[in-house]
């Protein structure tokens, strides 16, 4: 009995929800939405710049330190049996020779002052003219070359030039040689020998 109670109970609600279904309005018809996949863009990933490098500091300099050279000092070998005891002794170096002097100019010698034969003390005659020369109207001057000695003579007369006539110059060389007096040359304070050039004038007057 209760279970053909539930059978028409089921079947009137069966119906009742047929009716129900019905009467109500039919639901909207669903919306198709349209969905796009968009890519998504890479992820860059953007590294940070490297920190800079620390300055180097410089290596500290190692110090130079002055040490005293320890004085060498005698060093003795130990003797053997019977040889003498030697004795090696270090030896100071040697000095540098000292730079040799600047070899010094030889003294200038002094000025020699040549002889004289115009001093008015001397009287010093002229040569006379030869009789020949002057009767053949000839005339001219002779140059002498004199040895003056250190006591103011004529050593020896030279013709340095001719006047063009032996009578001339060998009057002329006669008179200095003979009777000519000179005053002396000097080196310094001391009278010396030299030569010394004498001219000599012959002229016609009238």
């Amino acid at each position: 009995m209760v279970a053909a109670m539930v059978v028409v109970g089921l079947h009137l609600g069966g119906f009742a929800t047929l009716l129900i279904a019905r009467s109500e309005p039919a639901p909207p018809e669903p919306v198709v939405m349209q969905v796009t996949m968009i890519a998504e863009a890479p992820v860059v990933m953007i590294e940070p710049p490297p920190p800079p490098p620390e300055p180097v500091k410089p290596k500290p300099q190692p110090r130079l330190m002055a040490t005293a050279k320890p004085t060498p000092s005698a060093m003795v070998t130990p003797p053997l049996e019977d040889e003498p005891v030697i004795e090696a002794v270090a030896e100071a170096p040697t000095p540098p020779a000292p730079p040799a002097a600047p070899a010094s100019s030889p003294p200038a010698e002094p000025t020699i002052v040549p002889p004289n034969f115009v001093a008015a003390y001397l009287n010093n005659p002229a040569p006379i003219y030869p009789y020949g020369a002057k009767s053949r109207r000839e005339s001219g001057t002779v140059l002498l070359k004199v040895l003056v000695t250190v006591d103011g003579t004529a050593g020896d007369v030279k013709i340095e030039k001719s006047s063009g006539s032996s009578s001339l110059d060998q009057a002329a060389r006669d008179v200095v040689f003979k009777r000519w007096r000179f005053v002396p040359a000097k080196r310094g304070d001391q009278t010396v020998e030299a030569w010394v050039i004498v001219p000599m004038e012959f002229t016609l007057k009238g």
